[in-house]
């Protein structure tokens, strides 16, 4: 939006939300149909560069830059990881770097509601009996707080922005099928494939239980096809939809290949019944070159599956293409235009195709690109819920200590979940099996993230961070930020410009102008013309450990300087 209007929006998203309407329905909201694209921007410079790789400057700006896209925000120690690591070897440390396998999720609702299988507190119940729905429901925030805590310690690593990525792109709905048990279970199977082969991903994610029950796999049988599956394989996971291309009859074929996989819900595995399986042959469209794959009878008819994902990724070019431009948008822009397309998509595709669909070579492709490091690639999109608060935690060092209680500990992340799920992304659980619409809805796409419900909840929560009473997550403890031990992260807590300046490169996604940023120093100096009244004044408290009023000048001056800092428009954007 032009900065004309910066202050408009806002002023009229808040006044929006005074009329607390019951339900929030974005295609009624007045502000937010106001400021949304209407057509695709016109004249909006894409980036030319392409997809050599890049060879110019590696400094603190491109390595943020970096870790912001392939992760959830940017610390100081994060830059420090980095160390003289050329942009090549950073890439390929985030890429290829092996990370360990959580600890499952546990039990830490028995003191609220003792499990009735009998697992106790802290242990897993990942392999339990179901038990009740109100178990699973609390077995669900655990699995919600489990996956929070996993990209709050995501290290040295693209792992859990990708799994994000899958779990955009390869929809279950957690609440649709409504077992924690199976969900955990394709969180895993998105752990495991994340950064490995992509046609083995669609293999395993084909009889993922989870999967089985969202899209109605499990049951699919012969005499009774269904075809959800069928249709989602060749739409949205594999080929895409548009003319001259799948059939309608190629999904009633690929439902017949599919039919005979059953779910246990004691073992919780999928297992292949040849006696609801399809053993007739199934004959494709001239799309697929009128292929016939043959029906196959007793254990020998679970091979048809190969058969199916062979002649659809035979389309190669199809196949490379939709799922790079789906990497794109999540990791780059929306738009796509023929130069994209034909500079970038096209060169990625080959690269995915050329690395028989093994996912590793495409990321190491983009991420090394100066098509990634032109300047025109940069906060160029708002920030997802997600990014936004996982991504501010972690900047802003927000300690979720382990000394704390278990309860409290899941209870913690699970606010953090609880967050993202006001903002309109709640983690597990897409709209619809297409994702969530900022991913793919022309012509607003990531501007979705921004309106007159979700805005003022964002400014309301980080606000609170910098208050006493925090994100309220128990009796006694709040998600908050200590901003005296998060102002010793910076590189100098003694300099009022140096705070300033690194608040706004860790915080922000655009550097702001000097006037700017002497007005936020101006909150530090508190009225004073000299950075020596901050220096002073943390001097004093440095020097005076325990002395509440030391503690109290310097501790209301940050969290003022903070809080408003984080008002920005520019603190949205990634």
């Amino acid at each position: 939006m032009p900065d004309l209007n910066r202050r408009e929006f806002i002023d009229g998203l808040l006044t929006k939300e005074k009329q607390s309407p019951e339900v929030y329905d974005i295609n009624k909201d007045e502000i937010f149909l106001k400021y949304a694209n209407k057509s695709s921007p016109l004249n909006f410079k894409h980036s030319r560069a392409g997809l050599a790789q890049y060879t110019g400057a590696w400094g603190e700006r491109q390595k943020i830059h970096l870790l912001r896209r392939i992760g959830f925000g940017v610390t100081p120690a994060d830059i420090a990881a980095i160390g003289s690591m050329t942009m090549s070897q950073t890439v390929d440390t985030y890429i290829n770097s092996i990370v360990p396998t959580p600890a499952p999720p546990v039990n830490y609702y028995e003191n609220i509601y003792p499990d009735p299988t009998g697992i106790p507190l802290g242990a897993t119940w990942i392999n339990a009996a179901y038990g009740d729905g109100t178990v699973n429901y609390y077995r669900s925030l655990s699995t919600k707080a489990w996956w929070m805590n996993n990209i709050i310690n995501q290290g040295q690593s693209i792992l859990e922005k990708m799994i994000l990525f899958w779990h955009n792109s390869l929809v279950t709905e957690a609440n649709a099928v409504g077992d924690a048990r199976l969900n955990h279970k394709y969180m895993m199977l998105l752990r495991t494939h994340a950064l490995g082969n992509y046609k083995t991903l669609i293999k395993e994610l084909t009889k993922d239980p989870q999967m089985l029950f969202y899209l109605n796999g499990h049951y699919n049988v012969k005499n009774s096809p269904d075809e959800n599956y069928g249709r989602e394989l060749q739409e949205l996971f594999t080929i895409g939809k548009g003319t001259n291309l799948w059939n309608e009859d190629d999904v009633k074929e690929a439902a017949k290949v599919l039919t005979g996989y059953r779910v246990d819900l004691t073992t919780l595995n999928t297992s292949f019944a040849p006696a609801f399986h399809e053993t007739g042959n199934k004959t494709f469209s001239a799309f697929y070159n009128n292929t016939i794959i043959a029906g196959q009878v007793g254990a020998a008819g679970e091979n048809e599956l190969d058969d199916l994902l062979n002649m659809i990724f035979a389309k190669d070019q199809l196949v490379a293409k939709f799922i790079c431009r789906k990497i794109y948008r999540f990791f780059i822009y929306y738009d796509i235009d023929a130069t994209i397309e034909s500079t970038i998509i096209d060169g990625m595709a080959q690269t995915f195709i050329a690395s028989n669909w093994d996912i590793k070579p495409v990321l190491l492709q983009l991420f090394k690109s100066d098509h990634f490091y032109d300047p025109l690639t940069e906060y160029c999109f708002i920030r997802t819920p997600m990014d936004y608060y996982l991504g501010m935690t972690r900047s802003l060092d927000v300690q979720i200590p382990a000394t704390l209680s278990l309860e409290d500990q899941y209870r913690a992340y699970y606010a953090l979940a609880s967050l993202c799920e006001s903002a309109g992304m709640n983690p597990g659980d897409p709209p619809n099996v297409a994702g969530w619409p900022a991913f793919y809805q022309s012509p607003q796409f990531h501007e979705m993230w921004i309106n007159s419900d979700t805005l003022p909840k964002r400014m309301k929560s980080t606000d609170a961070y910098f208050t006493n009473n925090g994100i309220y997550v128990s009796s006694s403890f709040k998600l908050r930020c200590d901003v005296l031990t998060f102002v010793q992260t910076l590189s100098n807590a003694y300099d009022p410009d140096s705070i300033v300046d690194d608040c706004v490169k860790y915080l922000l996604a655009i550097g702001l102008s000097a006037s700017l940023k002497t007005s936020f120093k101006n909150l530090l100096l508190d009225g004073s013309l000299l950075n020596i009244s901050w220096t002073n004044a943390w001097t004093d408290y440095i020097n005076n450990p325990g002395n509440t009023t030391f503690e109290g000048i310097v501790r209301t001056r940050l969290r003022d300087m903070l809080t408003k800092l984080l008002r920005m428009a520019e603190h949205h954007l990634c």
